[in-house]
């Protein structure tokens, strides 16, 4: 099979440089592959399924016959790439060698596993990175009441405050002292902290998990503090790391994610990236606002326009409702926090050396600042 545009991925990045292209595009073949069913869903309602009332069979908004309608090309789905010859152009995969002129790699972010858990765990500790670890996990924690996070970053903020509107008693862990404590300052992080405490997170901070023991119906984590702690189910949400196995086989620049420039070309001029998967200027952003842009960058190279890639502050969103919270990250730079807190909340700004705002973050009614904020800074890249 070959085709002008070959996709690979069928999450948010991969399908919405498919749209982008065939606004440009009408008539040239596309097609996207994906090792899922190829459903299209919004990824950051996993975490918040729950507090929202949403059915598992509800999440996904458009099956993949209905994207390739959508796309006007084809969806091929069960389909798992085994690996990129980038000389010929070919995609060796599980339904044949696959050809194009080219390539887009929207190959997203896998679950950093841990080596304590083996395949003796499988049924008891299970990470959530898209819609069918959703559904297992869902299954597995019917009839369940005590969930172990294990991470106290985004995901595992977020999937706590969902867990607790459900019923389930939670309790976290982290080597970190504070959750959010990569992203947040610490007035900051202490205030999510206590939002989630009082709405009946248990934490366990500053300690690591030694072992992870199966039990009757559950599991026994041991933790380097002395803590003995006993749990139902187990969510892993350790952090993620860029899918690059086939890009790096393949021979193209890999740094922590896959290398491209601001059109989001790779090191080969045939094949463009974007998403979790890639890395622009230093930066890995595994967030939703930068595919947006990056989409339509790439599309309009696919067509045959010249374009690169700008992207303004963009503030994160942490789906804790207990406690509002949006951080907007700093850069690499010199600088400092300064924290304020009022009757709307706590309201962090970091000023690199020159004096300059560059970063921020809220808790509680003041983050309606964000977009103000935001606008008033510097463009992450240009």
């Amino acid at each position: 099979m070959h085709y002008a545009v070959v996709v690979v991925g069928s999450g948010l990045a991969g399908y919405s440089v498919a749209r982008e292209f065939r606004k440009r595009n009408k008539t040239e073949s596309l097609a996207v592959l994906t090792a899922d069913d190829g459903h299209f869903y919004s990824k950051p309602t996993l975490s918040e399924a729950y507090r929202l009332g949403a059915p598992v069979e509800e999440l996904s908004s458009r099956t993949a016959e209905g994207m390739a309608a959508q796309i006007k090309g084809e969806v091929l789905t069960g389909t798992h790439v085994q690996s990129l010859d980038r000389a010929s152009r070919t995609l060796h995969t599980s339904h044949g060698p696959i050809t194009y002129d080219k390539l887009v790699l929207a190959l997203g972010a896998e679950p950093v596993r841990l080596p304590l858990v083996d395949d003796a765990l499988a049924d008891h500790v299970v990470s959530v990175n898209d819609l069918d670890d959703y559904r297992r996990f869902r299954a597995l924690a019917e009839g369940k009441r005590d969930i172990a996070i294990l991470g106290a970053g985004l995901i595992g903020c977020e999937f706590a405050n969902d867990l607790l509107h459900a019923g389930y008693r939670v309790k976290v862990l982290d080597i970190a002292p504070l959750p959010l404590s990569r992203l947040l300052p610490p007035a900051n992080s202490q205030t999510l902290y206590d939002a989630l405490q009082q709405a009946g997170v248990e934490w366990h901070l500053g300690t690591a998990v030694k072992s992870i023991e199966p039990r009757a119906n559950g599991v026994t984590l041991r933790c380097a503090d002395g803590a003995v702690l006993e749990a139902d189910l187990v969510l892993s949400a350790v952090g993620l790391r860029p899918r690059t196995t086939l890009a790096r086989a393949a021979g193209l620049e890999v740094a922590q994610g896959i290398v491209v420039d601001a059109s989001l070309r790779t090191s080969d001029p045939a094949i463009y990236a974007l998403g979790d998967c890639a890395e622009i200027a230093g930066l890995w952003m595994p967030y939703i606002n930068p595919i947006g842009p990056a989409a339509k960058v790439i599309a309009a190279q696919l067509a045959g326009e010249s374009a690169t890639v700008s992207y303004g502050a963009m503030p994160v969103i942490v789906k804790t409702s207990v406690c509002p919270t949006v951080v907007c990250p700093p850069p690499a730079a010199e600088g400092s926090w300064q924290t304020s807190t009022d009757d709307a909340g706590v309201h962090s700004l970091f000023h690199d050396s020159a004096g300059s705002l560059r970063g921020f973050a809220l808790n509680g009614a003041c983050v309606a600042r964000a977009s103000e904020l935001a606008q008033g800074m510097p463009k992450v890249l240009e």
